[in-house]
């Protein structure tokens, strides 16, 4: 159901002349674009760890299974021996408190009362536009979010031939987070890769296939529901997100308030800046999930936008980046886990054995992602991000919505070059965000001889033991008085 309202109009046997006047007019906002149609927004690329992943890579609005080969992929001499893939699930129905929150708001619309001068509607059209969202649906993946995966399954298996020839996925590798959405996101992938290798042939049921179903492993992928220390400092910690709390009640946020109090004929009183986010939000799902773009998207303007944007980085900034030393060490883990099957990798091809995980896969949350990425250096801005420093950083280089979209993907790429002058020089490395080369953090190079990055990283591969990362520190509860 798009909408809502053609089963309410199947549901009316004979509607008045109002009702149906009504329901004609949410019908044709709702029908404002047919399937395939690309949907844009002005406030797209401001929605934070909620944008679409399209909107990171326009060219799959038109495009959303052909790969662009970004220039700087090795060619030639070097060949891919093994991919490792870290993957955000696709796109998701907003959590249960997401939805309570936008209950409250619509409420707040519908008490507003009669006789208010609404010259632009735009609270009547909110009032009126359907509240489709159920309890049920908390943070599920929805049809979206697999067409998110199986269309990055075929690009990736058209970008990598040599990795993915039919023959190797029976050699598939899938890791996953317990939550439903990644579990999902795996077996539309393997979907994705079914459709590749056997095109119009429905693809059989997630148990039935040669790979078999995803393995659940939440300390890889969920690593930070296991840190003690991150739970205690930071999660649990009313104060760990001072900077978030302070920005919701000043200038920047309170300017938002009064302009979009406005718009909708509220109290500015009645309104905070959670709920605020939770409408600037609505329009990011009605968006990405239905492809609509609905009046809440006419709420706020660019300036709003970029201010809500700002907001949840600051929590992205402080409960999964830089913030707290804590929040990348905790994913120390899962670095090392991924050079552990690059270096099996390499020891197979030396001894001239076929590589027995080509393709490693693993499904975790923008979460999962952040903190390895802060751990190895990416996206650090000169200043932490805080609420008094809003202006000053206009541009930088910690957005989430351009690093974590939805089926956001941090790609590990090991070739084996038969030109290489010296053993060392064998194998090289490449890293891909979102599909796109990543500049390694150190050296700005596209391209790594593995033994010179894992060297780069030695202090993590070797020295960063979870157990002891995430051990509180002992606290003496007694004091001996000499």
């Amino acid at each position: 159901m798009l909408c809502g309202a053609p089963a309410l109009l199947r549901a009316c046997v004979a509607p008045t002349a109002a009702l149906a006047a009504a329901l004609l007019a949410t019908l044709a906002r709702c029908a404002l674009l047919e399937p395939g149609d690309a949907v844009t927004s002005a406030l797209s690329p401001y929605f934070g760890t909620k944008t679409r992943y399209e909107d990171v890579n326009p060219r799959l609005l038109s495009h959303p299974e052909s790969p662009q080969r970004d220039p700087e992929l090795l060619a030639g001499s070097c060949t891919p021996v093994q991919l490792v893939a870290l993957i955000r699930h696709g796109t998701r129905y907003p959590t249960a408190k997401q939805i309570h929150k936008l209950r409250r708001l619509h409420e707040l619309l519908q008490d507003r009362g009669p006789g208010r001068a609404d010259p632009r509607g735009l609270g009547d059209a909110l009032t009126d536009w359907p509240l489709w969202y159920a309890d049920w649906m908390d943070g599920q993946l929805v049809e979206k979010g697999q067409q998110d995966m199986r269309q990055l399954a075929l690009r990736l298996a058209s970008l990598f031939p040599p990795l993915f020839p039919r023959q190797n996925y029976s050699r598939l590798r899938l890791v996953t987070s317990s939550k439903p959405r990644c579990v999902d996101s795996g077996a539309a992938f393997l979907q994705g890769l079914w459709q590749h290798y056997h095109p119009g042939l429905r693809p059989p049921d997630i148990a039935e296939m040669e790979c078999g179903p995803p393995s659940v492993n939440d300390k890889l992928m969920r690593f930070f529901d296991h840190c003690e220390k991150f739970l205690t400092e930071v999660e649990r910690n009313a104060t760990a997100l001072h900077h978030v709390e302070v920005f919701k009640t000043g200038p920047e946020m309170q300017s938002t308030l009064n302009k979009v109090a406005a718009a909708l004929q509220v109290p500015v009183n009645d309104f905070n800046a959670d709920l605020i986010q939770v409408a600037f939000f609505t329009c990011s799902f009605d968006l990405a999930i239905r492809g609509v773009k609905s009046p809440w998207c006419d709420v706020f303007d660019t300036d709003d936008a970029k201010v809500l944007e700002y907001l949840n980085d600051l929590k992205q900034y402080w409960k999964r980046s830089y913030g707290y030393t804590i929040n990348s060490r905790s994913s120390c883990a899962l670095f090392q886990d991924i050079f552990q099957h690059l270096d099996k990798a390499v020891e197979q091809k030396q001894r001239s054995q076929p590589v027995s995980s080509p393709v490693v896969l693993q499904f975790g949350h923008a979460e999962t992602l952040l903190p390895l990425l802060s751990l190895m250096g990416y996206f650090k801005d000169k200043e932490p991000l805080t609420a008094y420093n809003y202006k000053k950083q206009a541009h930088r280089k910690f957005r989430s919505g351009h690093i974590v979209p939805y089926a956001s993907n941090l790609i590990f790429v090991l070739y084996h070059c038969e030109n290489a002058t010296t053993p060392k020089e064998e194998f090289q490395v490449q890293m891909l965000l979102n599909e796109k080369v990543l500049p390694l953090a150190h050296s700005q190079e596209t391209v790594s001889f593995y033994e010179d990055l894992k060297n780069h990283y030695k202090d993590i591969l070797q020295s960063c033991q979870t157990s002891e990362e995430c051990k509180l520190p002992k606290v003496n509860s007694t004091y001996d008085e000499l």
